[in-house]
């Protein structure tokens, strides 16, 4: 049984659509609903996609730069703040937190798309040396 959960948990990091599908088949079948089913799988496949991101890096280059990752959002998530802060005069976190977690899906799914096809690059350069 580990071995399934892990073999399941570094497919749904590897490849972080398959979690945005299992995720979007699921709660279609129990809401019904198509657009909150789309939110979900994108809220859920935003952390994949980060993970995804670095293990990307990892695997490329070698080196772990999950604290240029976590500097980045946490960058990003102030910037938010003051952004919504600067327009509405007032802090509302929830409506904060979900358009920050929106563009990082958008900004993380691009890396994600880059680094893939970088690696396969690399590693294609690197095969026919």
């Amino acid at each position: 049984m580990p071995g399934f959960f892990s073999a399941l948990v570094a497919a749904l990091i590897t490849v972080p659509i398959i979690g945005y599908l299992a995720v979007f088949i699921i709660t279609k079948q129990i809401t019904g609903n198509h657009r909150r089913s789309v939110n979900l799988a994108i809220d859920f496949s935003t952390f994949l996609l980060v993970l995804s991101v670095h293990f990307l890096i990892l695997t490329i280059w070698g080196k772990s730069f999950l604290w240029l990752i976590l500097i980045i959002l946490f960058g990003l998530a102030a910037i938010f703040v003051w952004i919504h802060w600067h327009y509405k005069e007032e802090i509302v976190l929830p409506k904060v937190f979900k358009g920050f977690w929106r563009f990082n899906f958008l900004l993380f799914s691009s890396a994600y798309i880059i680094l893939v096809l970088f690696g396969l690059y690399k590693r294609l350069m690197f095969l026919f040396a």
